[in-house]
């Protein structure tokens, strides 16, 4: 994503600029909430550069809101609280419509024993077992507010063909959600008792986690971040509908 915007607004403005985006995903993996910001001396209101850039923009993106902020905004920095949903296709049968947003998982899955098991994830811990190595991060520590797992509806609207992974947290590391959701199937396959996940948290190892789950199921949902103020006798002539610290994707 990050390419594709630097060159829409490159092609605008003539300016090499690098936007910066919220929060990493990785490739295949989707967003809906994501916020990212550049600085710029082409003067267009918050509405035209919306409008100009979706006319650059492949595809598979669009910027669905703009707006001023102050100089130096940092949005990783600003980011609050981030949620997470992974959506896993468990059903007897291939997912068809939405086969590029699911985890397909070729048997059922207890998600009871998941949700069971993902209690022992949620509140401040060392998520060492759960990072992507070898990572330069100094401090593995984060806290997730919340991790449920429910049984959904799929994409083709048949009744629980679904399991949905959803999680909030203050920050997460690199592939960290993706880890989370491997861990959990192992326990909702039954190969991994519910009791093993506190422990792969204990451990702070990677190889005492389970796998990493696919990149198409995961989608970031929301976001929380600070709110700014501009500089006095300063406001944006459009100001977002979908404010910056706004939860909305």
């Amino acid at each position: 994503m990050q390419g594709s915007l630097a060159e829409a607004i490159r092609s605008i403005s003539g300016e090499a600029v690098e936007p910066r985006g919220m929060s990493r995903t990785d490739a295949g993996v989707h967003a809906v909430a994501q916020r990212a910001v550049f600085t710029t001396t082409k003067d267009l209101s918050a509405r035209q550069w919306r409008n100009a850039v979706n006319a650059r923009l492949p595809d598979d993106i669009a910027v669905v809101d703009a707006c001023e902020v102050p100089a130096g905004y940092d949005p990783v920095a600003a980011a609050l609280r981030k949620r997470y949903r992974y959506r896993i296709h468990d059903a007897a049968w291939r997912p068809v419509v939405g086969r590029r947003f699911v985890w397909r998982w070729r048997s059922k899955l207890d998600e009871s024993r998941m949700a069971a098991a993902a209690a022992a994830i949620v509140g401040e811990h060392d998520f060492t077992s759960f990072e992507a190595t070898p990572s330069t991060r100094i401090s593995k520590v984060r806290t997730i507010y919340s991790l449920t797992v429910t049984r959904r509806d799929g994409f083709d609207d048949q009744p629980g063909a679904e399991v949905w992974v959803e999680v909030e947290g203050n920050g997460f590391l690199h592939n960290m959600v993706r880890i989370i959701v491997g861990t959990l199937v192992m326990v909702g396959a039954g190969r991994r008792d519910p009791d093993w996940v506190a422990a792969a948290v204990a451990a702070r190892d990677r190889k005492a986690a389970g796998p990493t789950a696919p990149p198409e199921g995961l989608v970031l949902a929301g976001a929380d971040l600070a709110p700014f103020q501009l500089a006095p006798l300063h406001s944006p002539s459009e100001p977002c509908q979908n404010s910056p610290n706004s939860s909305a994707p």
